[in-house]
């Protein structure tokens, strides 16, 4: 890396139905093999407090009770990766959020699908800026 590239970090969730479907491997090799570091891992179980200061600016909206259904429905991998530009790079390798809009070879294009139920279920959570990831990580992360 050039001394003119910064590393930052980046929080990935790997959800529930990533992690019932055994794709935590597949998430992970796929950030590994593009050369970003994993500096921080836990399974756990997300809380509905939990959940809300993360999804903070989503609480009010009309889809957030399920989407802290489907978040406590199963357990959750958090997961720190860093290296240049790793928030543009992840968020390029998830794909769209709708997993049916997601392109062909994204994480979200090939595990994810439409369940038919009315609830997005794509596989991974990804922060979207700097200070996203820092907020993030510092939740998941305390």
């Amino acid at each position: 890396m050039s001394q003119t590239q910064t590393t930052e970090e980046v929080l990935v969730l790997v959800k529930p139905d990533g992690v019932a479907r055994g794709l935590i491997g597949q998430v992970i090799g796929r950030a590994e093999a593009r050369g970003y570091q994993v500096t921080r891992l836990e399974l756990r179980r997300a809380t509905p407090e939990l959940l809300a200061a993360h999804y903070a600016e989503h609480v009010n909206k009309p889809f957030y009770p399920g989407l802290v259904e489907y978040m406590t429905s199963g357990p959750v991998v958090a997961v720190v990766l860093a290296g240049a530009q790793v928030i543009t790079a992840f968020r390029t390798m998830a794909g769209a959020t709708d997993p049916i809009k997601a392109a062909p070879g994204t994480i979200r294009g090939d595990f994810g699908r439409d369940w038919g139920d009315g609830e997005i279920r794509n596989i991974v959570h990804a922060s979207d800026s700097p200070e996203s990831a820092a907020r993030e990580i510092a939740i998941w992360f305390p």
